[in-house]
């Protein structure tokens, strides 16, 4: 039987997926999207913005997180383009960040009290208790691209992982992530083609390593 407090908390997760929804319609519509994919026409519109300018990127990429099939990549690689790859990076990291925390409550609005009707008290505080192995996976999944940020960060709402830790995790993995992107934007904003080749080489051998890691894990489950 469903007390208030759970009714009350389904309505509002309701309310929001609701919501998030309807905004996601009303960007497609409004070709948003098609723009927000537009990483030179994205750059030149934020750099116009003056002072509103890093606001806006740390919006955009709370909004990309929250909204998953919003892409995030475009927005950090114009950061870096308008802002260079350190300020980029700050920018990136602070709304990826922001996002993260937005969807872990989110799904912790309603979501764990789903998941202990359906596997029982005893999975949760057993296969899914340990807060540091839960950290780590965190930790982990931020440093893979092959796996989806938002997915993550919404899984992670359900389980008994602590907020704090979430978000050391959190933290700590998209740092480098951001830095990577941000970089990438600044270099192909320079126009010096040298540098932009010697930042693709470097990226794709950073993704051929995440990728030969997730092979071998499969191999070897």
């Amino acid at each position: 039987m469903k007390t208030p407090q759970t009714t009350t908390r389904f309505v509002i997760f309701i309310c929001i997926v609701v919501s998030l929804v309807v905004g996601y319609i009303i960007l497609s519509k409004t070709s948003a999207i098609t723009f927000l994919e537009d990483g030179a026409a994205l750059q030149q519109w934020i750099q116009q913005l003056g002072v509103a300018g890093p606001i806006v990127i740390i919006s955009l990429m709370t909004i990309a997180i929250i909204m998953s099939p919003i892409p995030s990549a475009p927005i950090a690689l114009a950061a870096g383009a308008a802002y260079g790859h350190t300020a980029g990076t700050v920018y990136v990291a602070i709304g990826s960040e922001l996002g993260a925390i937005i969807a872990f409550f989110i799904a912790r609005l309603v979501g764990t009290d789903i998941l202990q009707k359906w596997v029982g008290d005893r999975l949760t505080k057993t296969m899914l208790g340990s807060q540091n192995t839960l950290m780590g996976i965190v930790f982990i999944s931020r440093l893979l691209p092959f796996i989806s940020f938002d997915m993550i960060s919404y899984a992670a709402g359900v389980t008994p992982l602590k907020f704090w830790r979430f978000a050391v995790a959190t933290l700590a993995g998209i740092i480098p992530a951001s830095f990577l992107l941000a970089h990438f934007g600044s270099e192909l904003a320079s126009g010096e083609s040298q540098r932009i080749g010697i930042t693709v080489l470097l990226l794709g051998g950073v993704s051929l390593i995440f990728l030969l890691f997730n092979w071998l894990s499969h191999r070897r489950n």
